[in-house]
């Protein structure tokens, strides 16, 4: 018999809908005194359950991720609890500083955000990107759950 963990994980097909129906996730980094550093960042899925994302190349994050490429995100959903929905990555971190490519992230973020990528917004990325860096999401370990799977029994 599954255990209820084992009920309640969502398929690949399942998170990968997940992923491109969310806009948020939580990313935690370790700071400089070995705590996480918790903070919300946009996101694109790719290549499956890769994300990619952008921020400042001076922020604390990024310092994070230069001394520690490792990370751990979350995404959820819902309120009650037969409506909880997330997953949890365990993820190594590849940091792209290369400007072109760190706009392309930042593209590809403002594309799924913005929708039409207008002159105006590349233009604003374009500028962007050269104080940005890009940050790949690669997970090593995934945990996911549906308690909608429970149909109401817990």
């Amino acid at each position: 018999m599954p255990s209820q963990r084992d009920q309640i994980a969502m398929n690949d097909e399942e998170l990968r809908a997940f992923l491109a129906e969310q806009m948020v996730m939580q990313c935690a980094t370790l700071g400089p005194r070995g705590r996480p550093h918790l903070v919300p960042l946009w996101y694109a899925p790719e290549n499956g359950t890769e994300l990619v994302s952008w921020t400042y190349a001076k922020s604390q994050k990024a310092k994070n991720l230069e001394r520690d490429p490792r990370a751990t995100v979350g995404i959820e959903d819902g309120v009650q609890y037969q409506e909880l929905r997330g997953v949890t990555f365990e993820c190594e971190v590849e940091v792209e500083r290369e400007p072109e490519r760190v706009e392309a992230y930042g593209l590809r973020l403002f594309e799924r955000y913005a929708g039409e990528l207008t002159p105006e917004i590349r233009e604003m990325v374009a500028q962007q990107a050269q104080k940005r860096v890009g940050m790949r999401f690669i997970p090593s370990r995934t945990v996911s759950w549906d308690h909608g799977k429970l149909g109401g029994t817990y």
